[in-house]
């Protein structure tokens, strides 16, 4: 049987390296090297997140009334819209449909303008909008004295805002690539049934941010979608 090697013996394992002098000492000095890197890995993450995943929005007017009123933040799930489509019902934010062109701020300036939309602290280059789907592409939706009817067959909407529009409206076929959307506060929406400027007209597919599922603030206000 071999002997046993002394404690203080080299052996063929591994061995730890004895901390670098002055590491122990100086706790502090470490944390301000791995700071940058700490903030870069929350940026990128943070954008990922946005960009990819879930991203907060807050509603400016009235047009949603009553599920969604002034003044609420909600979150939206962008990854929903990749993975499960769009369906008849969704409450959807979606990027202006007739978006004005972008001002050139080159290269540098356009990365910048990126992140810091990514990030949440600058504003799009066109208006974001929030509306409920009515029509998918093939779809016939028509509006009698308040009523919704598609492809012939009245639809109940117990979301409705008690002030009615009974305007009346189509029939009219949803093209191939479209939604059809209007807004809950029917009577104070601007929404499919008006074309620029004064609603978005039809909405292509490609425009959907994500779905709306739940309201994060005010704190009385928070539950699904």
């Amino acid at each position: 049987m071999a002997d046993r090697p002394p404690d203080n013996a080299a052996t063929d394992g591994p061995q730890s390296e004895p901390p670098a002098e002055g590491a122990a000492r100086d706790p502090a000095g470490r944390f301000w090297r791995e700071l940058p890197i700490l903030l870069i890995a929350a940026v990128v993450i943070a954008v990922l997140i946005k960009t990819f995943l879930i991203q907060a929005f807050f509603i400016p007017s009235i047009s949603m009334t009553p599920t969604l009123q002034k003044g609420d933040r909600i979150l939206v799930c962008r990854i929903c819209v990749r993975l499960t489509g769009v369906d008849r019902g969704d409450v959807i934010v979606f990027s202006d449909p007739h978006p004005t062109s972008a001002p050139d701020r080159g290269p540098i300036g356009g990365a910048l303008h990126w992140l810091g939309e990514g990030l949440g602290v600058s504003q799009p280059e066109n208006e974001d909008f929030v509306k409920r789907v009515i029509g998918l592409p093939g779809d016939v939706v028509e509006l009698h004295d308040g009523r919704l009817f598609v492809n012939t067959q009245e639809v109940a909407e117990p979301y409705l805002n008690p002030e009615k529009d009974t305007s009346a409206y189509g029939p009219v076929t949803v093209p191939d690539g479209m939604l059809f959307v209007l807004g809950d506060n029917r009577a104070h929406s601007g929404d499919s049934r008006f074309p620029p400027p004064t609603g978005v007209g039809l909405v292509p597919g490609t425009a959907v941010i994500g779905t709306v599922f739940v309201i994060v603030s005010p704190p009385d206000r928070w539950g699904s979608v």
